[in-house]
């Protein structure tokens, strides 16, 4: 198994997580006022974390690693990095579709590298200087994170309803 193949093993793992979140959410009552409670004022609800996942993995999967146009239309800028999350709360489903998208398009991207370019920066990420090594392990942290911080929110939702 090469380098590639073993951190996309590792996405699959956390991808589990971050949908056994999303089914323990289909659980409740009502799925869509806990996909856009915020634990405070200004801070992002579950669904912006979630899709920000989805739109990240599209971000990588094109302009970054290929210097392409990412697809997902608006959904970009409003769950890319740096955006302020909105009062529009994505579904499950359209969660889970974009999920679904955004790892198919990685995972045809990281198709077309081989373990001989570990080393090599990609040319949407030149000014800073990620190899596509680093890439990829940043890639298999930044689900976690915000899969972490989704599930910390459902915690906090449950214990404050």
């Amino acid at each position: 198994m090469s380098y590639i193949e073993h951190v996309q093993s590792i996405y699959g793992m956390n991808r589990d997580r971050t949908l056994a979140t999303l089914n323990a959410i289909a659980e409740l009552d009502n799925p869509q006022d806990v996909l856009g409670w915020r634990p405070g004022p200004g801070r992002a609800h579950i669904g912006w974390q979630l899709m920000h996942v989805a739109v990240t993995e599209e971000l990588f999967a094109t302009e970054r690693l290929l210097g392409t146009p990412p697809g997902m239309g608006d959904l970009i800028g409003r769950f890319k990095g740096g955006s302020t999350p909105d009062d529009n709360i994505p579904t499950l489903d359209e969660i889970r579709d974009a999920l679904a998208l955004g790892r198919e398009h990685l995972s045809a991207t990281f198709g077309q590298f081989s373990d001989a370019d570990l080393d090599k920066v990609p040319v949407g990420l030149q000014e800073r200087g990620w190899t596509l090594r680093t890439t990829l392990q940043i890639i298999c942290w930044h689900e976690g994170h915000h899969q972490g911080q989704a599930h910390l929110t459902l915690n906090l939702y449950k214990a404050s309803h």
